[in-house]
């Protein structure tokens, strides 16, 4: 028997009411999922032939003062402020600003989130990245799109953190593997769809006009998402909590008995030697467990991401159509949610992951002994590794939601995806490396480290998420609470 979810048996593990603001916040999503998809389009590397005198219109030849760009694919970013020769590394930065947003976001969001609430920091992320991204397709100077970019990314960062967090936090436990791949439907819509809508508009500033002016709606979601439960009961907002949980179950149409009493009892396991009512970053580091599960986390969320980021780019650069290249990379997305969700059901959250990343690292060893001749082989083991680096990169966030106490949760995702945003920045600069076997051996490198640092970490499947710091440190083993021994 596992312990039982007091929150699930109130409102249900997921009913109507959940559905709908997973709706809305799959829906509001699609602006900052655009904004991870859409690098090949709007900053790719650049092709074009040389004008120069005595240059002979010799393609991507440098140095090159007066370049005509194939334009064909994409009006880009590149080809705009002429990101070649030695301003080439500034494509690599105007890339990279974008993880490096995502890392303060994740900070601000993480602490504003734990701090203030669940709601406020959703709303606030997905309100802002529409207004970023419409403010870069207006940037007339290289440094105007660098720094909208980095704002972009803070919005970006909001929204991966706080969206994930309180769909967790309002569903029921025995639902939490299913919401581990279907919370990735609005990043798999976004990629799916970007091919199509860089086909259609041919120019980076109408892509960004179009993945963010429709989307204004999300200002509207100040009066339809509610706060979570679980963070108010942790607060000691027991009112608020019981009204709430209330008007859940009644959308829900489960019984409203005793709710009242079974927040008082939540809440008052949650300030047994409770020392802070508020969770910071500080309070990673204060316990020997949580000191040790947030170093190791920190470090796969690095790997998962320099692992993912690295091979999407890499893609854009492999011989071939780049629409049906990224179709197809985006397509196979679609059974790696299914399997996230098979793992997260049926398998242990470390076995799951570990399998993850020597996927990926195993299929970047054969991409490198494949003849690049044989384009559709070195495509699909491409394609294989960028999935399993993501199925690991999906999965680390349920493992990071269950190992870390609700009063740090956010504050825990936050840090975890402060590394992961600076393996995410190293990313296009080891890509643009110039030596194939280099970048391809540090990104497998890379995916075989983080898969051994994942058996220092508990294993938490069927835990009940745990509050505070306290319940962290004094339990012995987490598998034994998920068997239901104290």
């Amino acid at each position: 028997m596992t312990e039982e979810d007091a929150i699930e048996t109130v409102i249900g593990r997921f009913g109507k009411y959940q559905n709908w603001i997973f709706f809305l916040i799959t829906i509001g999503r699609l602006p900052a999922e655009y904004q991870l998809a859409n690098v090949v389009f709007i900053i790719p590397n650049a092709e074009y032939v040389c004008n120069d005198e005595g240059a002979n219109m010799t393609s991507n030849y440098c140095p090159c003062d007066n370049p005509v760009y194939d334009t064909s694919i994409m009006r880009s970013v590149s080809s705009d402020w002429n990101l070649i020769c030695d301003r080439r590394q500034l494509a690599s930065v105007a890339q990279s600003m974008l993880q490096v947003g995502i890392l303060v976001g994740s900070l601000f969001y993480g602490f504003l989130s734990d701090r203030y609430g669940r709601k406020i920091a959703t709303l606030l992320s997905l309100v802002t990245e529409v207004i970023f991204v419409a403010m870069s397709a207006a940037a007339t100077e290289l440094w105007m799109f660098v720094a909208c970019r980095f704002l972009i990314g803070t919005g970006v960062g909001g929204t991966m953190l706080c969206c994930y967090v309180i769909i967790i936090e309002l569903s029921g436990k025995s639902f939490r593997p299913y919401l581990t791949g279907l919370i990735e439907i609005a990043y798999i819509v976004g990629y799916i769809s970007m091919p199509g809508i860089a086909y259609l508009l041919n120019d980076w500033r109408n892509m960004q006009l179009a993945s963010s002016i429709p989307f204004a709606f999300t200002i509207f979601y100040y009066w339809l998402i509610p706060e979570s439960p679980r963070w108010l009961i942790t607060m000691g907002k027991k009112k608020e909590a019981v009204q709430l949980l209330t008007y859940i179950s009644t959308k829900n149409n489960m019984p409203v008995d005793n709710i009242e009493s079974m927040v008082d009892k939540a809440y008052e396991e949650s300030q047994k030697e409770r020392k802070h009512h508020y969770g910071s970053y500080l309070d990673l580091f204060r316990t020997p467990k949580l000191r040790t599960y947030t170093m190791i986390t920190a470090f796969v969320w690095l790997c998962c991401s320099h692992s993912f980021f690295g091979i999407n780019q890499y893609i854009g650069l492999l011989q071939g159509n780049i629409y049906i290249n990224v179709v197809l990379s985006a397509a196979t997305l679609i059974p790696a949610m299914i399997y996230v969700i098979f793992a997260s059901l049926y398998m242990r959250r470390k076995a799951a992951i570990i399998a993850s990343f020597v996927v990926t690292a195993a299929s970047l060893l054969f991409f490198l002994v494949v003849p690049k001749s044989m384009e559709s082989i070195t495509l699909t083991l491409a394609i294989i590794g960028q999935t399993g680096a993501y199925t690991a990169f999906v999965q680390i966030y349920l493992f990071s939601c269950e190992i870390f106490p609700t009063i740090i949760r956010n504050s825990a995702m936050g840090f975890g995806s402060v590394f992961a945003r600076f393996g995410g920045f190293i990313a296009p600069f080891v890509v643009n490396v110039g030596i194939e076997w280099v970048s391809i051996s540090v990104f497998a490198i890379i995916a075989l480290v983080a898969a051994c640092l994942c058996f220092f970490l508990p294993e938490t499947k069927d835990i009940v998420l745990l509050n505070t710091i306290n319940q962290t440190e004094k339990l012995e083993s987490p598998q034994k609470l998920a068997n239901g021994i104290k």
